[in-house]
């Protein structure tokens, strides 16, 4: 009883796992990009959301130490250098490849840009 009961269990695996084909199905691929420099597909869909990402933290942080400044100081940073020489921040965070930290001293206001 106990082997049968072990082959009906190989049996019902057999069938559930099939004979190892995999069946095939129509799948559509993206059109390439109409410019040869711009990344394509997933890859450069992986590239643009993490480049998204660091620029969304690196300014929240920046952003925080810029009015952690202002809250200590009792004015707004001069520039962002400003910020390391106080020991605010260790260093200015390198900025994505493409883009550039901008600082905008009147409003207290870190962005990042295209270069």
């Amino acid at each position: 009883m106990r082997n049968s009961c072990g082959l009906i269990v190989l049996a019902g695996a057999l069938v559930l796992v099939g004979c190892g084909k995999e069946q095939s199905t129509p799948t559509t691929t993206p059109a390439p990009s109409a410019s040869p420099s711009s990344h394509d597909g997933y890859l450069g869909t992986l590239v643009k959301g993490q480049q998204t990402a660091v620029k969304g933290i690196d300014t929240a942080a920046l952003n925080q130490e810029v009015q952690l400044f202002n809250v200590q100081e009792g004015r707004l940073p001069k520039d962002l250098n400003e910020l390391v020489t106080k020991q605010y921040l260790p260093k200015i965070p390198d900025a994505p490849a493409g883009m550039k930290i901008n600082y905008d001293a009147v409003q207290g206001k870190v962005t990042v840009v295209p270069q």
